[in-house]
């Protein structure tokens, strides 16, 4: 039988987000600030591809290219991904 995971919070999806730019930029957690734009943590294009796959696994997303370019900061894809993750299903 399938089980329900409860959808995060926007905060929770906030603090998810920051540990993974801060994997894929090896930049600690602490030193990320929500409202800086992604490109000045150095996130090139291969990067940005592994953050943006983990984003598209962990919330059952399909990320378009633009939503990147349009939510350039933790802040904005936090909020983007709380209001658009499905219910996550696993079983």
């Amino acid at each position: 039988m399938a089980v329900k995971e409860p959808v995060m919070s926007e905060g929770e999806i906030l603090g998810w987000l920051a540990e993974r730019l801060g994997t894929h930029v090896s930049v600690p957690v602490a030193q990320i600030s929500p409202d800086v734009p992604y490109a000045e943590y150095g996130l090139d294009s291969v990067a940005a591809l592994g953050l943006f796959g983990d984003i598209e696994e962990k919330f059952g997303l399909v990320l378009d290219p633009i939503v990147a370019l349009e939510h350039e900061t933790l802040t904005q894809m936090a909020a983007y991904v709380a209001v658009e993750q499905p219910e996550a299903v696993h079983g």
